[in-house]
């Protein structure tokens, strides 16, 4: 089972303001990254944004990002697939990542913790999509 068909089973169709589909989509960014939550919280400490990142991991409050940043820490080849895959432009794409990635992390990033690569991503997924999209 996809991370799309149990969203769509917990939620039993899309809510208001929440992207089942783009929370998918993010969580298998996450999971494609070499490293997988680690490697995403790296390339972005790469690319001078540890301190957003960081406190998306941490247990304080989440720090905003900017389109413009998410593209530059994850590139604009990325940024247009996902974009691709949502039917929505780059700069749309760009802006709905800055809105959810945050929450996406500061959930698989349970207690401040980055999960061990072992971890099943599926399994928090679903706690994911119906804590974001209740």
């Amino acid at each position: 089972m996809s991370l799309s068909d149990l969203a769509g089973q917990l939620l039993g169709g899309q809510q208001p303001g929440c992207n089942p589909n783009l929370l998918t989509t993010l969580l298998n960014v996450v999971n494609s990254q070499p490293g997988g939550v680690a490697g995403l919280v790296e390339t972005f400490q790469q690319k001078g944004l540890g301190g957003i990142v960081s406190s998306w991991v941490g247990t304080g409050a989440n720090q905003a990002i900017s389109p413009q940043q998410v593209e530059n820490a994850l590139g604009n080849q990325q940024v247009a697939d996902i974009a691709s895959k949502l039917g929505v432009s780059t700069q749309d794409a760009s802006s709905h990542i800055a809105q959810w990635l945050p929450a996406v992390i500061d959930h698989l990033t349970p207690n401040g913790q980055v999960p061990s690569s072992g971890t099943n991503l599926m399994e928090m997924g679903a706690g994911l999509i119906k804590a974001l999209c209740k």
